[in-house]
């Protein structure tokens, strides 16, 4: 039986010399087992070995009648100690899966009680591999396609992943078996579309798009895990026109990046990204702002270098349908008294009718009947710093 974990081994005759661990264990392999050549017959014993990658042949302590003490109150943690009568050493174990660890010291205390070497898991006592003691990678950075990876896997437990400047027209499948990943950079490439199962890597904080052929960002990644874990999101430099309505439900979103792209319109309820504080959508086709955008509470925003029109009150966009329709009705009358409702009660596209529904400047829903100006809006309201002249049209309801 074997375990991957963190070591330290400290002599307790340390302390009458004056002398002190280090406090700090090192990456190690843990094996229970017998020497090799003794796994059949009686002899040898049961022995208690750890390698690390300083010494990959190993130490071995006897288990059998040999541990005065097993320290399992953080085991929960991961983390354990093994107090030997001789030497007199604790083992001391953290940083190992808590399940693996408990079967681990199962075993031990079983050697440790005679138990019948054959009922045990053992294994052979020999050298560990260097896969086996090395750091567990958790960052790895590719800025050349000759350097990407083709015949082996990604690392398991990597935490960052750039690659960039490897031309790829599409996100590898490994990369989306990352499940430790936080950071992923896929910068400088060619990708044109994103698979929804990037949203299965839960603890994914920062992606990284700049510079791609993307011409949308799918809904389905806006409705998955992503919700919960991304705070940085960078779109810069694509081909996007418009961002979908679910886009809002990235409600941890603190910095969000859309220059560069071909954006003719915002979120409309882009103010329910309560999170967000840096925005940029510089040189984009936006010729205003959704009236939702005032909700918003920023440390810096770039507008920069989009067509925004002149506001013409006189001018509006009316799209009153009188009487109103049934659907208009009953709309209104779920949303302004917030009625709950899902795709267990009403079917789907109604459920989406519900979810792009307007709001208009005295906080009531509206469907498709309303009446739509452009007003002036004062980006200093919602942002503390505004790259921009002043005051820009908005979008008002």
């Amino acid at each position: 039986m074997r375990l991957q974990c963190e070591v330290e081994v400290v002599s307790r005759l340390l302390p009458t010399c004056g002398l002190r661990g280090r406090g700090r264990g090192t990456r190690a392999l843990l094996s229970l087992g017998r020497p090799p050549g003794r796994e059949r017959g009686g002899g040898g014993g049961v022995y208690l070995m750890v390698c690390t990658a300083r010494d990959r042949v190993g130490a071995r302590y006897k288990v059998q009648e040999n541990i005065e003490r097993f320290f399992t109150r953080f085991v929960e943690e991961g983390k354990a100690t093994v107090r030997l009568r001789e030497p007199a050493v604790d083992v001391c174990l953290s940083k190992a899966n808590a399940s693996n660890l408990k079967n681990f010291l199962s075993a031990v205390r079983l050697a440790h009680q005679g138990t019948d070497i054959g009922a045990l898991p053992l294994s052979t006592l020999v050298p560990a591999k260097t896969s086996e003691v090395e750091k567990p990678k958790t960052k790895m950075i590719i800025t050349s396609r000759r350097d990407y990876p083709l015949t082996k896997n990604f690392p398991y437990s990597l935490e960052h992943l750039q690659a960039s400047y490897c031309k790829l027209a599409r996100i590898d499948m490994r990369v989306l078996c990352l499940k430790k990943l936080r950071k992923l950079d896929l910068s400088h490439n060619h990708i044109k579309q994103l698979p929804a199962t990037i949203g299965d890597l839960i603890c994914l904080q920062e992606l990284n798009l700049h510079d791609n052929h993307l011409e949308s960002f799918s809904g389905a990644l806006c409705n998955s895990t992503l919700q919960k874990s991304l705070q940085f999101l960078d779109l810069s430099q694509n081909k996007i026109k418009a961002l979908p309505i679910q886009f809002c439900q990235l409600r941890e979103l603190v910095n969000l990046k859309l220059d560069d792209n071909e954006l003719i319109r915002l979120p409309f309820k882009i103010g329910q990204l309560d999170h967000l504080r840096f925005l940029s959508a510089a040189r984009n086709k936006l010729p205003f702002l959704p009236s939702d955008f005032r909700k918003l509470c920023l440390e810096n925003l770039d507008l920069f270098g989009n067509p925004f029109e002149q506001p013409n009150p006189l001018v509006p966009n009316i799209q009153l349908k009188i009487p109103l329709t049934l659907l208009e009705c009953a709309a209104r009358a779920t949303l302004n008294y917030r009625i709950p409702y899902g795709c267990h009660l009403l079917p789907s596209h109604l459920c989406e009718d519900l979810e792009v529904a307007k709001t208009c400047q005295c906080g009531s829903a509206c469907l498709s009947s309303f009446i739509q100006i452009t007003v002036t809006m004062n980006l200093h309201h919602v942002a503390h710093t505004v790259v921009l002249v002043d005051n820009m049209g908005g979008e008002g309801r």
